[in-house]
C-alpha cells in the first residue's frame, strides 16, 4: 500500500460531479425550510418527504438540480423543484434562489363566523356587556 502523499488525487471531473449534489437534509436547511439541520433530518427520517415521487427515509440521500421534493410544512404541502446547490445558509433572498416553488395556491378558506354586530347570536362577552348596561335582552342592543 502506498503512503497517502503518493496516492493520486481525484480528477477535476470527479470533484465536479460531487459538487452537483448535496445531502438532502443539508439542502433543506440551506434553503431555509427548516430552522436546524436536525429538524430537516428528522422530517426525512420519519418518511415525511418524497424525492421525485418516491418516499425517502435517509437524510444522507443526495439531491441535485432538477429534483422535485414534496413535504409537509405546517398545514401546507410544499412541492419544490431544486434549481441550484447552495454554498452556505445565506439570507432569505439567496435561499429562495435555490428553488422554484411549485406548490399549488391554497384553497379558499370558508368564511369565519361573523362576530356579533346585531346579527346572529351574541357571544358571552357581548351578553355580559349588555347586562352591564342594564339590558336584560341582548336583542335590545339593536
Amino acid at each position: 500500500m502506498q503512503p497517502h502523499w503518493l496516492r493520486s488525487r481525484p480528477s477535476e471531473a470527479g470533484d465536479l460531479t460531487e459538487s452537483l449534489s448535496i445531502r438532502l437534509d443539508k439542502w433543506l436547511w440551506q434553503a431555509r425550510f427548516f430552522k436546524t439541520r436536525t429538524l430537516a433530518a428528522a422530517q426525512v427520517s420519519a418518511g415525511h418527504l418524497r424525492l421525485n415521487g418516491a418516499h425517502q427515509a435517509k437524510p444522507a440521500k443526495t439531491v441535485g438540480p432538477g429534483d422535485v421534493l414534496t413535504f409537509a410544512q405546517g398545514d401546507l404541502i410544499r412541492v419544490i423543484k431544486v434549481l441550484a446547490i447552495g454554498d452556505r445558509r445565506g439570507p432569505a433572498p439567496e435561499a429562495q434562489s435555490l428553488y422554484e416553488d411549485l406548490t399549488p395556491p391554497p384553497a379558499a378558506k370558508p368564511p369565519q363566523n361573523p362576530r356579533y354586530d346585531g346579527k346572529g347570536r351574541p357571544s358571552k362577552k357581548d351578553r355580559r356587556n349588555a347586562a352591564a348596561f342594564g339590558f336584560d335582552d341582548p336583542s335590545a342592543l339593536e
